[in-house]
């Protein structure tokens, strides 16, 4: 029985079971009283997620059967009836949804239009109604790829290009660049079918795939292409409408025949500025136009390649009668004449022609003629002679000329004439370009570009991972096989000197293509027009939306206002950009200059296509499982190899600007761009290298020549988890720049288990902290029982590989002193011990929060160097690094070392100078004389206050109260000692002999001399004598800090060797006072204790 009012007794649910019925037995409840879990267990998984997600966030504190504000009832239900066959998770759900739920959503997806941000990433466009995708392969992929691919270059520039080239060159031209969006396409076909392609086509593959920096500049580098390539159609459209449509709609004419060529390029300026305007208002109002006329604007290109093939099988058996006019063997221009002949005769006699009066300077037989036109015959032949004429062994070979040469038929007799003038004005067809087999490259590439038609429409295809691959690949077979069909049927069925004559001057003006077509000249003239005109608005219509996709990324800061745009998505201000470098292609009013330019930037998008592939497959990342099979990593490398051979055959210098650019867009990104993680495969190729680098550096320590200081930098973490001495960071950061690994550590006490929110914070703050110094490096942060225990954690254990640290730096514990600290000073003590053990180096920088922040600049001043013994070189090296910094940059380095009393010291200096010249390093080198002297009072009765102190703490068990006061009178005894040091240190210096050594006599010579000082009450207060060896020590580190503070009391750096702890660990808190008593009164001190190994060498 379930509970009065539930509905659960009167609807079966699949899982309800025996066991669910003793559950629902068990729920009792008042009258009334609705027991939801009910429902979830009916409605399963999904239901149950979204039930949990409506009771509140995850996390808020509130465990479900505790909480105040459910009432009890309805809390045991929902504990029952919830998940009842998955209540071993019920406490995770919340971050891990049920499989159905998560089926549910995956079900569910739509990919977003055009343009929009990710769909992960953009709330507002989940609510959106988007029309479901339902574009098939043929009409989606197939047709706007042919669309594309079929453009300005094969109706204006094909014919041209295999009559210079010829038929085996041009054939091998468009054969290299087919073969290069064939593998690039293959590539894409991989990438697009591994995962679900949102909208953003080719830009979305290249930066998911390489990441924002390769994503960011390639992507740039596609819409610059795109935007050029909107500026090739136009001036495409232009061409084909002064030069074929209507000659007489020329607004700037001129003056003479040479001003010709000038005359129409600012025609094009003036019609094709005119054009884009128009272009993109019809952009702005909208894409829906567009697209009603694409299917149109393909139908005009379908209907002329028709058009070609239909004229070709008709010059088979019924050839074109155009005849073409020779002069020689020079072709004439027939824009000016009609009868192909010098005279003509008529009823009233032989008459000259209008061929005449252009070579000659009258229309009477007796008037000067040009020599070639005197001495050479006038014959006529047919234009296209036909498939079956044999042509085509004429056009196999190429013809490439400079600029002005005439246009030639070879095989036709011609009469040279010495010391020809040529003359302007006369009729003949002129190249108007150099030509060569590379520059012929660069003019054709953009004819098979417009792969990514089909990519960029991912967004609306009914299934993008079957339709890409197929779509694109049928299309570019196509249109491979009708330009290589075409090569070789212009070249069968066209004389060669039509095919060179590029404007068609020969045939009165028409155009070469037009003339073979059937059933008319106008079928190809106007097809070509409107498919231009359509290729052009529809690269305005895609352009802008790359930019936008690209802005809205967020990857480069400046682009983002171009992101924004109407109500209804459209990208305004991207047009508006678009519009205006459009305009620079427009500006520069020749096609083929245009042609190399947009060349160069869709040659770099497809390398980039196929180097993600190539990348990915090579890295064999878990995640790459395209469902297209049919790639291999060499095929891509192939691509990407010809397309880069391909960019510096077309054009070295444009190549190396659209490099420029694509690396400048790189570093920015790099540089000032946002963090993304995408995924990407120069990320897993740069773990790749890491580990390889890792793996080769793992055995045998460095060279000397290669040694670097690698830091572990040891901070102390405040009670708010902030770093305590954030200037060590500072100096780490001088001491290194940039080079070498650093590994910023730290240790927090207690258990993970409970420390883990203030480890992640702890972490956070070092970061944060790390990037405001300019530190480069990791974070590695390790929470111990003890600090003891977690410092030796991190020594033994940070760094990976052969990147381990090789020094430590950390600072000098100023409460080792203090009482309710009593520990700090053994993990200082031990962590010594623990790098002198893992033979690696010490820097412990004392009074670390006077040291320099990076901002700060020393305008003077000294880093001393005290070279007491010698321990691999380290002194030497760090004052070097330092001098790199701009901090320090204007010290300068000096150097003190000490003379024992038997040694030489004019000769100490000048080995030392030899040496530092051998090391390549500029120091001020000066030997101080240390000899031998007795032991002060003071130095007795400091080593005798040190003892005592020591022995209060470890052997007498006081009060807190007792021990206090004791702590008080020793703290009034040392100040007033230290008052007679002071005074000291004030007074003018003496020549005073030191001695660091010490003897039996000079013991016992000493305690006599001070017997009746007052000695004797201070030794019946402790009953304690000094220990002979503190003695000495204390002597060493007084007699060495009152030195060090004569000669380096105004240095901006002090670096001192750091004695070792003593082997007996009875002695570390007399150790502590030696290290005080060695560096006090000195503002900076960075005490360096060498690994044992040099670090410095003389060698190159």
């Amino acid at each position: 029985m379930g509970c009065p009012g539930s509905s659960f007794s009167a609807r079966s649910s699949p899982l309800e079971t025996g066991e669910a019925r003793t559950q629902s037995d068990a729920c009792s409840c008042p009258p009334l009283c609705l027991c939801p879990g009910a429902h979830s267990a009916a409605l399963g998984g999904g239901s149950q997620l979204q039930a949990l997600k409506g009771r509140g966030p995850a996390g808020d504190g509130h465990s479900r059967e505790s909480s105040p504000i459910i009432d009890n009832c309805e809390m045991e239900r929902e504990s029952f009836f919830e998940g009842k066959s998955m209540a071993l998770f019920e406490e995770e759900m919340d971050s891990n949804p049920m499989v159905s739920s998560l089926l549910n959503k995956l079900a569910n997806y739509t990919n977003l239009s055009q343009g929009v941000v990710e769909h992960e990433e953009d709330e507002e466009s989940r609510r959106r109604e988007v029309k479901s995708p339902g574009m098939g392969t043929f009409i989606g992929v197939y047709l706007p790829c042919l669309q594309n691919i079929l453009g300005v270059i094969l109706f204006l520039r094909l014919t041209w290009i295999v009559g210079v080239a010829g038929v085996m060159e041009s054939f091998l031209i468009v054969f290299m660049c087919c073969t290069c969006t064939m593998l690039t396409a293959i590539s894409m076909s991989a990438i697009a079918t591994n995962g679900v392609v949102p909208a953003g086509g080719s830009y979305y593959m290249i930066s998911r795939s390489l990441g924002p920096e390769f994503g960011g500049a390639v992507g740039l580098c596609f819409y610059l292409g795109t935007t050029f390539a909107g500026a090739m159609y136009i001036l495409g459209t232009i061409e084909i409408f002064l030069t074929y449509i209507s000659p007489g709609a020329a607004i700037i004419h001129a003056a003479s025949a040479d001003g010709e060529a000038v005359a129409m390029l600012h025609n094009m300026r003036v019609y094709g500025t005119c054009t884009l305007a128009l272009m993109a208002m019809v952009v702005f109002v909208g894409v829906k136009y567009v697209n009603k006329l694409a299917l149109v604007f393909l139908a005009c290109v379908v209907l002329s390649i028709l058009a070609i093939y239909a004229g070709v099988i008709k010059t088979a058996f019924d050839p074109p009668d155009i005849p073409v006019c020779l002069l020689g063997n020079r072709t004439l221009s027939k824009r000016s004449f009609d009868v192909c002949a010098k005279v003509h005769t008529t009823s009233n006699g032989t008459r000259t022609t209008a061929l005449w009066g252009l070579f000659c300077n009258g229309s009477a037989h007796s008037a000067t003629c040009d020599d070639y036109f005197a001495q050479n015959n006038l014959t006529v032949i047919q234009g296209i002679p036909g498939v079956a004429s044999g042509v085509l062994l004429d056009n196999l070979w190429s013809v490439y000329t400079d600029k002005g040469v005439f246009v030639e038929k070879a095989g036709t007799p011609s009469v040279p004439v010495p010391e020809e003038s040529r003359a302007s004005g006369l009729p003949y067809v002129l190249t108007d370009i150099m030509t060569y087999f590379t520059m012929l490259v660069g003019i054709y590439f953009p004819s098979v570009t417009g792969i990514m038609a089909g990519s960029n429409r991912s967004g609306d295809l009914r299934d993008a991972q079957k339709s890409i691959p197929t779509g694109t690949i049928l299309a570019i077979v196509t249109t491979s096989f009708i330009y290589l069909s075409c090569i070789v049927l212009f070249g069968a069925c066209i004389e060669g000197v039509i095919l060179r004559d590029k404007f068609g001057e020969a045939l009165q003006g028409n155009l070469v293509i037009g003339t073979l077509a059937w059933p008319s000249p106008w079928v190809i003239v106007i097809g070509s027009f409107f498919s231009t005109c359509g290729a052009g608005l529809q690269s305005l219509t895609g352009a802008p939306r790359l930019l936008q996709a690209i802005a809205r990324d967020g990857i480069i800061p400046f682009l983002q206002v171009f992101g924004h745009g109407k109500a209804n998505g459209e990208p305004t201000w991207a047009l508006l950009l678009t519009a205006l470098i459009c305009e620079t292609g427009i500006l520069i009013a020749s096609l083929d200059s245009v042609a190399p330019i947009l060349s160069m930037f869709f040659l770099m998008c497809y390398m980039f296509v196929n180097l993600a592939c190539a990348v990915q497959t090579l890295l064999r990342t878990p995640n790459w499982r395209p469902r297209f099979k049919y790639y291999h990593w060499t095929l891509s490398f192939l691509g990407m190899s010809l397309c880069l051979a391909l960019m510096f055959i077309c054009s070295w210098y444009y190549a190396l600007c659209a490099m420029l650019i694509a690396g400048c867009i790189y570093k920015y990104i790099e540089y000032r761009g946002a963090e993304k993680e995408w995924g990407d495969g120069i990320r897993g190729l740069s773990l790749n290298a890491a580990r390889y680098a890792l793996l080769r550096v793992e055995h045998g320590t460095p060279h000397t020549k290669n040694w670097r200081p690698q830091v572990l930098v040891m901070l102390n973490l405040d009670a708010e988890q902030c770093v305590k001495h954030p200037r060590l960071l500072s100096f780490t950061t001088q001491l290194k720049a940039g080079k070498g690994l650093t590994i910023v550590g730290s240790v927090l006490e207690g258990t993970y288990l409970d420390k883990h929110a203030e480890a992640q914070q702890a972490e956070e703050n070092i970061r944060s902290l790390m990037g405001a110094e300019k530190t480069k490096g990791f974070c590695q942060l390790v929470v111990s029982s003890n600090l003891r225990d977690g410092m030796s954690h991190l020594i033994q254990s940070a760094g990976l590989g052969g990147m381990k640290h090789n020094t430590v730096l950390m600072a000098w514990p100023e409460s080792w002193k203090e009482e309710d600290n009593p520990s700090s000073w053994r993990n200082f003590v031990d962590t010594v011990r623990d790098t002198t053990e893992a033979q690696q180096a010490l820097l412990v920088a004392k009074n670390v929060d006077l040291f320099p922040q990076n901002q700060e600049r020393f305008s003077d001043g000294n880093i001393d160097v005290w070279w007491i013994v010698h321990d691999g070189g380290l002194l030497m090296l760090l004052p070097f690094l330092l001098l790199q910094h701009k901090v320090w940059r204007k010290c300068r380095m000096r150097i003190f070392t000490v003379a024992q009393v038997d040694d030489n010291s004019i000769q100490m200096k000048k080995d030392l100078q030899t040496f530092l010249y051998h090391l390549r390093i500029s120091a001020e080198v000066e030997v101080v004389e240390m000899v031998e002297s007795d032991i002060s009072a003071f130095t007795y009765e400091k080593t005798l206050l040190m003892e005592q102190r020591s022995q209060m703490v470890k052997q007498m068990q006081l009060s807190k109260t007792e021990r206090e006061r004791e702590a008080q009178l020793i703290h009034d005894r040392n100040t007033a000692s230290h008052s007679v040091v002071t005074a000291r240190t004030q007074a003018p210096p003496t020549p005073d002999k030191v001695q660091m050594t010490w003897t039996k006599e000079k013991l016992i010579a000493e305690k006599y001399k001070n017997k009746d000082t007052g000695m004797s009450g201070f030794k019946d207060l402790f009953s304690l004598k000094p220990n002979q060896s503190n003695v000495r020590r204390m002597h060493t580190a007084v007699k060495l800090n009152g030195v060090v503070l004569n000669k380096s009391q105004d240095a901006q750096l002090v670096l001192l060797n750091m004695p070792g702890p003593p082997r007996n660990r009875q002695g570390d808190e007399n150790y502590m006072e030696f290290l005080e008593v060695l560096t006090e009164g000195l503002n900076r001190v960075l005490l360096v204790r060498g690994s044992g190994r040099e670090v410095i060498t003389i060698y190159s």
